[in-house]
């Protein structure tokens, strides 16, 4: 491939191939993927050095080894629990370097003080070292206290400061000092008391049952290895936590239900937890509101929740809790760290940790929930985390982790992995419970198991997700359906507009479907997750009282190919269709709609049928024509509507939104109709369309689509009438050659697009609308004059029109932010407009040179150079440049520039010419635009374009 490929383009042109040269980068070199982590859940010494042993016994042989000593070591092998032994050691006067070793090397360390302890100097001096490694290495050191007291090994007094002094005489002072040093420190270490024990067999029971549970949480934690993305979540979450601050804080972890809020809290509990006082991970909270006494009210609930609280975090199974203080009493000076998950209700977080005064300073509480509104309303809440999707990329990996043990697919698995990840939407849950279900299946048994997947949700899949529906209130519930069967995707207004005349209140519906994560709502947009959009369309399958699954026709939302062609071509529809939601594409053959297929919908008010983008089949027919269509219809969409007109009978009087694209229409409709209620008409491409109807009673229609109708030649002036009209479309209206005067009427005017109407030879002289934001005349090949507008629009768009001079008066318009001209040399003679220009359009077969004053647009940040044959280099260009795209420029050579915006997007193509030194600095820049490591941007980018010479 040679250097005419555009190379501007790249990056979308190599996303999937890249995705999967990742995957195979990771298979070939078996890199470690740095966004997973392994933390540990107490500090510990094998960071800094090879941990060998369990336990290391410092003890006197005499005193203890035929008793107590074999005792203990009888219940540690019991429980599992390895303790260095150094029966072959040969003792001397001093330890020897194969027992700093051991002890170096142990995880505890176990001093059994007894009463001649201190007369051996081999037990001082690994006392000595045992507490060196407290002290340097964090090595846990449990003192036991066989049959002496604890003060007289501090002071050294009583029978054991005896012992001591003896073994002192001819000792180095220097030893001695050691020797006091490590016995006071050890006597203030906590430890057992054998003076306090009836039972020596139970004493030994629980210091044997407490080690082998500390042994278990110095264990490094590999729970979390292999997590994908999980390191971004800690970069996150550790700033909010703030661990050095001594203040209480409370944070919050938000996202719909299977994003992954558990997991996160697990690992930050597993990696920070061993340093507080008392910690607890209260497992999904909500469930334990199902186990209280059936007629309990809030206060006996608050109880309930406080004692199961209460004895996990102090490990009390049978507390009684009287009143609610007993959590503020109990907890006011204790450092904890404590996770709340899956809380649902604000009655769950008052009852457990209402106030920050209820907990010791330093304390951290972390608290999961889909429910935003609960971390809002709570005043203690210092940060609200939220959980947001993985990438493509990550989602992929999370699967192939439990589908094939390893983060990329096995050799032929990579396109049907890539399509399970993107068919669950990037949701964690459902990309490990369908990973787990994939794994060791045949590539035939995962073809056969993708075709059920496209269509129905897996079991376990929909018993956690829907909980979050269950709890809604019945309004919500509906407003949940609604949008997955018809709305998801849709403005956010356009939603509000066709459910308004409903009993619910939308508005307040919709914030709380977003509060509970059930929806987001992104650039004015309501979406929803794909995985719940099936679940509610399961719901609806299954909706008892309102819909039958062995008849569709009884159903409240038709939404699936095969029950809908069941329905329109049996005629098997009842009143109980209120919206259908049809993608064309999925049909195998031939659809032929029978006359009287909506008869029976009496109630029928969405009807939508869809064809996918790129899909250019045409295989739904009306052969019979259309009739009885609702007369409660609000939403028509019908892309590619077979016939040339609406049927006579059709009833506009609750019609919201129109939507007609690619129709065979000539007209509408004949005759006046009622439009009162009509906001959106949509007729895009549908280029046998003559005449629009008369919209003098479209007073609230807002906006007008009216792209590729290509035998469109004029407006009707009633136009003028639709008062409401915010945005009017007529790109590539090619046989328009006028506007009607009364679009002067149109006061709320906000954008007029005429681009690609290449017969409009003038516009109306009245055009000067102050509501008027932007006006695109782009390609309107034949307009010679500069519109008379507003002085108060922003954007204006003249690229590809006749129009040669720019009024001065522009230097003064005070919003106009975005000028787009095409070159010409009258324009030299219009410096006022060079601080205004942002694109300028050349095409000039004899240019040699771009002109000194093009390199004087201060503001200009889109250059398009197409077919400038002549041209040989490009000069240096202004620094706002973010966009250049050169085309068919075959002459061009050189760049004797150099590019300052670091984010600059370029473009060549068939620029045959180019020297080695242009291409390179092409790659260079174009490179530094994605996000791919070094060496991959350049073997990708060689890929598309070639080596260069």
């Amino acid at each position: 491939m040679n250097s005419s490929v555009f190379l501007g383009t790249f990056a979308a042109a190599i996303g999937f191939f890249t995705l999967f040269r990742k995957f195979r980068l990771q298979k070939d070199n078996k890199e470690t993927d740095s966004s997973s982590i392994s933390p540990s859940s107490v500090p510990s010494s094998s960071s800094s050095h090879k941990l060998i042993h369990q336990v290391f016994p410092s003890f006197r042989g005499e005193d203890v080894r035929r008793d107590f000593l074999s005792h203990i070591h009888k219940e540690f092998q019991r429980k599992g629990i390895t303790p260095f032994i150094d029966n072959e050691i040969k003792r001397g006067e001093s330890i020897g370097l194969e027992i700093v070793q051991a002890i170096r090397g142990s995880k505890i360390a176990i001093v059994l003080l007894s009463r001649n302890y201190a007369s051996s100097s081999w037990c001082l001096d690994e006392l000595v070292e045992i507490m060196k490694c407290k002290e340097e290495l964090g090595q846990t050191v449990i003192p036991i206290f066989y049959k002496v007291d604890p003060s007289d090994v501090k002071k050294l007094t009583g029978n054991f400061g005896s012992v001591f002094e003896n073994n002192c005489a001819g000792k180095t002072n220097d030893v001695i000092r050691k020797w006091r040093h490590a016995l006071a420190k050890v006597a203030t270490t906590t430890g057992y008391d054998s003076r306090n024990w009836d039972n020596e067999a139970a004493m030994i029971e629980k210091i044997a049952t407490d080690i082998s549970n500390m042994l278990n949480y110095s264990t490094p934690s590999r729970d979390f290895d292999g997590l994908i993305g999980m390191r971004a979540h800690m970069k996150i979450m550790e700033p909010l936590l703030c661990l050095h601050s001594d203040e209480v804080r409370m944070i919050g972890i938000w996202g719909p239900s299977g994003i992954g809020k558990t997991t996160i809290a697990r690992v930050l509990f597993s990696q920070f937890s061993g340093t507080f006082e008392l910690s607890v991970f209260m497992e999904n909270v909500k469930e334990l509101m199902y186990t209280r006494p059936v007629c309990s009210d809030d206060y006996n609930a608050k109880l309930h929740l406080q004692k199961h609280f209460m004895s996990q975090i102090i490990n009390h199974k049978d507390i009684e809790i009287p009143h609610l203080g007993v959590v503020e009493d109990r907890l006011k000076d204790k450092k904890v760290f404590i996770v709340l998950d899956n809380i649902d209700q604000s009655i769950q977080l008052d009852a457990i940790a209402k106030e920050t005064r209820w907990f010791g300073h330093g304390s951290r509480i972390i608290i999961t929930t889909q429910d935003r509104k609960l971390l809002k309303a709570h005043d203690g809440i210092n940060d609200i985390y939220k959980v947001d999707f993985p990438s493509a990329y990550e989602a992929c990996q999370i699967f192939c982790m439990y589908a094939f043990g390893q983060k990329f697919p096995k050799d032929g698995f990579e396109e049907l992995a890539w399509e399970v990840a993107r068919l669950l939407g990037g949701l964690p849950l459902g990309l490990r419970v369908m990973g787990s279900h994939f794994k060791g299946m045949s590539k035939h048994e995962w073809i056969n198991a993708l075709s059920r997947l496209r269509t129905r949700l897996d079991p376990n899949i929909q018993s956690i997700l829907k909980f979050s529906y269950n709890a809604l209130c019945e309004e919500d519930k509906d407003l949940f359906l609604q949008i997955a069967c018809l709305f998801n995707n849709k403005r956010i207004e356009k939603v509000e507009e066709h459910l308004a005349e409903k009993s619910l209140d939308v508005r307040q519906g919709i914030h709380v479907l977003a509060e509970k994560s059930l929806i987001s709502i992104e650039e004015g947009r309501i979406k929803m997750h794909n995985l719940l959009e099936k679940l509610a369309k399961e719901i609806v399958r299954h909706k008892p009282g309102h819909q039958s699954i062995r008849e569709p026709g009884k159903r409240q939302f038709l939404v699936d190919a095969t029950d809908i062609c069941e329905v329109l071509t049996n005629d098997t529809g009842s009143k109980s269709v209120i919206g259908i939601h049809f993608y064309s594409s999925e049909l195998s053959s031939e659809l032929n709609i029978s006359e009287r297929a909506f008869e029976g919908m009496s109630n029928l008010k969405f009807l939508r049928f869809y064809y996918r983008y790129g899909d250019r089949s045409d295989n739904l027919y009306l052969p019979q024509g259309l009739n009885y269509l609702s007369r409660k219809l609000r939403i028509l969409e019908w892309d590619r509507f077979p016939l040339t007109c609406m049927p006579s009978n059709f009833c506009t009087e609750y019609l919201v939104e129109l939507n007609m694209r690619f129709s065979k229409l000539h007209k509408l409709w004949e005759g006046n109709m009622p439009l009162a209620n009509l906001k959106w008409m949509y007729l895009n491409h549908s280029k046998f369309l003559k005449e629009l109807p008369d919209l003098s009673t479209a007073t609230n229609l807002q906006e007008l689509f009216l792209v590729k109708c290509s035998s469109l030649m004029e407006l009707p002036s009633s136009i003028g009438k639709a008062t409401n009209l915010q945005k009017l479309y007529l790109n590539m209206c090619t046989s328009l050659v006028e506007l009607p005067s009364s679009i002067g009427n149109l006061h709320k005017l906000q954008k007029l697009t005429l681009s690609g109407c290449s017969k409009l030879e003038v516009l109306p002289a009245n055009i000067n609308l102050e509501s008027l934001d932007e006006l695109d005349l782009t390609d309107c090949l034949v307009l010679k004059r500069f519109p008379e507008i507003s002085t108060n629009i922003k954007v204006l768009k003249l690229i590809g029109t006749a129009i040669k001079e720019v009024p001065s008066s522009i230097k003064s318009w005070p919003r106009l932010c975005d000028l787009e001209l095409s070159y010409n040399q009258n324009l030299k003679e219009s410096p006022y407009a060079f601080d205004i220009i942002t694109t300028m359009y050349i095409n000039d077969k004899e240019m040699q040179e771009i002109p000194l004053w093009v390199m004087k647009i201060s503001r200009l940040q889109t250059l398009i150079l197409s077919g400038c044959k002549k041209l040989v280099s490009l000069p240096q260009l202004s620094d706002s440049l973010s966009y250049l795209k050169v085309v068919n420029c075959e002459s061009l050579e050189r760049l004797d520039c150099s590019f300052h915006n670091p984010k600059i997007s370029l473009g060549f193509v068939n620029c045959l010419k180019l020297n080695k030194e242009a291409k390179e600095l092409i790659i260079q820049i174009s490179t530094k635009c994605t996000d791919l490591p070094e060496e991959e941007e350049r073997t990708s980018l060689t890929e598309l374009i070639g080596e260069v010479p």
